[in-house]
């Protein structure tokens, strides 16, 4: 489906909810999914992409909780590690790779390599910043790629304009933003701590472990081996322009609170109502500075 206008003069665009990037419970990891199951949401992304030492649900776990969620309506994809580290992580990333019951979403080039020319979605972190390098992906089987997530409103119209005309884009619009990675685990060492004996301090962060600046400013989080922004990105308000410049689906990424929320006001500017506010986690505040051109962590009251 484009990203067009429906007849009632409202935009259309698909709902997805982008990959769980933090370490909660298994049961709260479930519970998560059965509400989400009740949503409008059309597309989830299932899998851990961030640690391999997180082991709430096993590959086979996450596969039940693919069926069950299919059996619900929802297109499932599952979602491929960002950063692979060792022998184990790379056949774990070929496990994915190889199933064929689900679409994948290639968090890095060898998941590419491993699809062997079957579909997959490019992941935000594969740096596609011009419409060589999305004519590229698309000639090995990409379907639809995830814009990065510092891209301005001017360069994704832009990038849009170059893109094969067959391949789907997708934007992030709520939730913090996965940043970087890096092969050493920053919660573990905050803990002081080593990666390989971590105790799994991230569980106890359900919306990662927020970084100050000695101003005490919230700066940055991290979340394992990931930093994201401290502040949720909320462009929930500007759905009608992305689906305006040829975006075909909205990305909401899972926090502990507002998930749903956002969901549902991204289906109410879908069917022409008015939204209402989302809020964040408590204690974290909202940022749309990059989708304006400026420093990301900035929020600006623009429509």
């Amino acid at each position: 489906m484009n990203a067009t206008h429906a007849g009632n003069g409202a935009p259309a665009y698909r709902i997805a909810l982008g990959p769980l990037l933090y370490y909660w419970t298994q049961q709260e990891t479930l519970d998560f999914y059965v509400d989400v199951a009740s949503t409008p949401v059309d597309i989830i992304y299932l899998g851990e992409t961030v640690c391999s030492r997180r082991h709430a649900l096993r590959h086979e776990e996450w596969l039940d909780l693919a069926r069950m969620l299919r059996d619900s309506g929802k297109q499932v994809l599952l979602s491929t590690r960002t950063l692979i580290e060792s022998g184990s992580e790379a056949m774990a990333m070929q496990r994915i790779c190889e199933q064929d019951d689900f679409a994948v979403e290639a968090g890095e080039v060898g998941a590419i390599r491993a699809r062997g020319g079957r579909g997959f979605v490019a992941g935000p972190h594969l740096n596609a910043y011009n419409g060589e390098t999305l004519a590229w992906l698309h000639s090995l089987g990409a379907t639809r790629f995830v814009a990065p997530l510092e891209m301005d409103q001017h360069t994704l119209r832009q990038l849009i304009a170059e893109k094969p005309s067959a391949l789907q884009a997708e934007v992030m619009v709520w939730g913090r933003m996965p940043l970087a990675f890096s092969s050493r685990c920053f919660t573990a060492r905050h803990f002081h701590r080593r990666k390989d004996d971590c105790n799994f301090h991230c569980s106890e962060h359900p919306d990662g472990l927020d970084l100050r600046t000695r101003e005490s400013q919230d700066f940055l989080a991290i979340n394992g081996i990931q930093t994201q922004s401290a502040a949720c990105l909320d462009l929930i308000n500007q759905a009608a322009n992305l689906a305006q410049a040829g975006v075909d689906v909205l990305r909401v990424s899972p926090q502990s609170q507002g998930t749903l929320e956002a969901i549902l006001a991204l289906d109410a500017v879908r069917r022409g109502e008015q939204p209402q506010a989302v809020k964040p986690p408590e204690g974290i505040r909202l940022c749309n500075g990059y989708w304006h051109g400026h420093a990301g962590i900035e929020h600006l009251e623009l429509v």
